[in-house]
């Protein structure tokens, strides 16, 4: 599956946004999707999962601000990101996997997004 992010840009702490990544080629449907992110010099974590029918994991520093959704017609995965904080500043990437136990390990997430890069200002 291919997997396209968009939606990052700059915002101001206290301020929103929400990503899309649009995924072609494959049975959507059938994937653990997933949202990282990476900051200049560190590991990329991981942020939040959703399965098909919509059972979702937060890491803890976002759970409460971040929500994750997907729509199965529009073979898209959406991350709302409220109450946005400066820590949260990094490249936010989408993926896809077909393992739901192992939803935290980037490796084991075969389809990876470019990347869309979310600036907070203090």
């Amino acid at each position: 599956v291919q997997l396209q992010a968009s939606g990052g840009g700059l915002v101001q702490a206290g301020g929103s946004l929400r990503l899309s990544c649009a995924a072609s080629g494959g049975t959507f449907s059938s994937y653990v999707m997933g949202w990282f992110r990476q900051a200049p010099g560190k590991e990329r974590d991981f942020v939040a999962a959703i399965t098909s029918g919509g059972f979702t994991d937060y890491a803890d520093s976002v759970k409460g601000r971040f929500t994750i959704s997907r729509d199965n017609a529009k073979n898209t995965v959406y991350l709302q990101m409220n109450s946005l904080k400066p820590e949260d500043t990094a490249a936010y990437y989408c993926a896809a996997t077909t393992n739901w136990r192992s939803r935290r390990r980037a490796a084991d997430f075969g389809s990876w997004g470019q990347g869309t890069l979310v600036t907070v200002s203090s």
